[in-house]
């Protein structure tokens, strides 16, 4: 069984999280630069196994799609071409980053580290992945 990645898409940077390999558990993995993104998914591809991508599907409170998807859309569209083995899920990432923040906040973390956007995108990369996991296991 292989991991499954996490993958909160952003215009600068892209967070990401990772499971277990028994994909029970979901761990922040890191942030990269938008730009460096496909170069650090085949390296660390050469070493885990990746079973699926979800990617945050941006929505707006009322269901619609928010300006972002106008840069994700692509993204994933890239992604099934780069990877075609893998397949790729979209899942909604409302209020990730919002919680990412709540949880900086209720852990006690510096101001400095509040405010360090790779963290936040880390952190929401991982609440998306942990909504998932809980999504299929219902």
């Amino acid at each position: 069984m292989g991991r499954i990645l996490a993958i909160d898409y952003g215009q600068k940077r892209v967070g990401l999280a990772v499971t277990d390999p028994m994909q029970i558990a979901a761990n922040g993995l890191d942030t990269v630069l938008s730009h460096e993104l496909f170069t650090y998914l085949r390296a660390y591809l050469l070493k885990e196994k990746v079973d699926t991508f979800v990617v945050g599907l941006a929505r707006q409170l009322n269901g619609e799609d928010s300006d972002s998807m106008k840069l994700i859309r692509p993204f994933v569209t890239g992604l099934q071409r780069a990877f075609p083995d893998i397949p790729v899920v979209m899942f909604d990432e409302r209020f990730t980053s919002t919680l990412a923040h709540q949880t900086l906040l209720s852990s006690g973390a510096k101001k400095k580290d509040r405010q360090n956007k790779a963290l936040v995108d880390k952190i929401a990369a991982t609440i998306l992945l942990q909504s998932y996991l809980a999504s299929i296991k219902h």
